[in-house]
């Protein structure tokens, strides 16, 4: 790869990097051709990018970019790949949807809304992490609750009342 190649790659990084809201670096190396075409399925499927990189490329990408990455860097060893998304929990659900057939992909860390994870260990943490869409959901449902328990108390109330008139009441 020629310097300007890896200038631009660099570049390109750079820019994916400071857009992105969710990273995660992953290890897919000893996938065969097979398992690493069923995991970009998965991806896409998810609207998760994935891609592999050079690691002193990707080092060089995340100096440049204004965020701070913690100790990210130091998981910069041996086959990289990056997995980019919207969602904060998406990789971390194809990851390990993945692994109940296979050992990899295995999550070397991960840079999600301003939060660093370090290690494999991370992987229920991130899976537990909530979209936006999910987050609005819950307040929506919280939000109708109360108001489901006072037309359902109301509901109550008027048919008791009905049930408390006697037969003679209801004669006269």
């Amino acid at each position: 790869m020629t310097r300007n190649e890896k200038s631009t790659v660099i570049e390109n990084l750079t820019t994916l990097l400071a857009e992105s809201k969710t990273i995660y670096l992953a290890d897919i190396s000893a996938m065969n051709a097979e398992a690493t075409s069923n995991l970009r399925r998965a991806c896409f499927k998810a609207n998760v990018t994935l891609a592999v990189v050079k690691n002193t490329l990707l080092s060089k990408a995340m100096e440049n970019v204004d965020k701070d990455f913690g100790d990210l860097s130091t998981v910069l060893k041996g086959n990289t790949s990056v997995m980019i998304s919207e969602a904060p929990n998406a990789p971390a659900k194809v990851i390990k949807e993945f692994r109940k057939k296979k050992d990899k992909p295995v999550l070397k860390g991960a840079y999600v809304q301003e939060g660093v994870y370090i290690g494999d260990d991370q992987l229920d943490t991130l899976v537990g992490i909530k979209s936006r869409e999910e987050l609005i959901g819950d307040i929506i449902t919280l939000l109708q609750s109360p108001a489901k328990n006072v037309i359902s108390a109301l509901l109550n109330g008027r048919d008791n009342d009905e049930a408390e008139e006697t037969p003679a009441e209801v004669a006269e």
